[in-house]
């Protein structure tokens, strides 16, 4: 994601100053893992920059039409991304970190007196993209014998999947030696 800077003015000069900042990004994709997802509309955010004593506090939200490939068929799937931003600038590097604090929690305002959300807006909109893609929730996927798409009909081989797994389930079973075994029931004199 390309830089979005904001240059601290006397809008956030003293504590509890705040500055709301919103608008709209051209952004066509994001990484996530090995999944890659386009941003066909870009993104949108409306962000609340305060002035927390300390640093700049950045909370608000991000929104997106995101289109991934479904993880079961391949074919496109598309959802609607809303992400909390929360983001913290330090003006100055800590001499220690509390002890539930690590480095992630924050970023240094720059030299030059600016922060840059990128970072806010991308981790929000992660935060919020689905680990497992689906184009829809009841997706079939594919078959796994020959391929086909099963979202667009049966092809038949599930059906003989489902025999085969049927048939060594009971193969593997503890009792099946015992299905040979002959009981004599009609030997029995009486």
């Amino acid at each position: 994601m390309d830089a979005l800077i904001f240059a601290l003015d006397e809008r956030l000069a003293n504590p509890g100053d705040t500055w709301s900042v919103g608008g709209h990004l051209d952004e066509t994709g994001y990484e996530l893992g090995d999944h890659e997802f386009a941003l066909p509309q870009g993104i949108d955010y409306d962000v609340v920059l305060t002035n927390a004593g300390e640093g700049i506090l950045a909370t608000g939200l991000v929104r997106a039409h995101v289109v991934g490939t479904c993880d079961r068929c391949l074919e496109d799937a598309e959802f609607d991304v809303a992400g909390e931003v929360d983001g913290y600038y330090l003006f100055e590097e800590p001499e220690r970190l509390a002890e539930d604090e690590d480095e992630a929690d924050y970023e240094l305002v720059l030299p030059d007196r600016t922060i840059d959300l990128s970072g806010a807006l991308l981790a929000a909109l992660v935060m919020e993209t689905p680990f497992v893609v689906l184009c829809r929730e009841d997706c079939l996927g594919l078959c796994p014998v020959c391929g086909a798409n099963l979202n667009e009909g049966d092809c038949g081989h599930v059906a003989q999947l489902e025999e085969r797994r049927e048939r060594e389930r009971l193969e593997s079973s503890p009792f099946a030696a015992l299905a040979g075994l002959d009981f004599g029931e009609g030997d029995q004199e009486g």
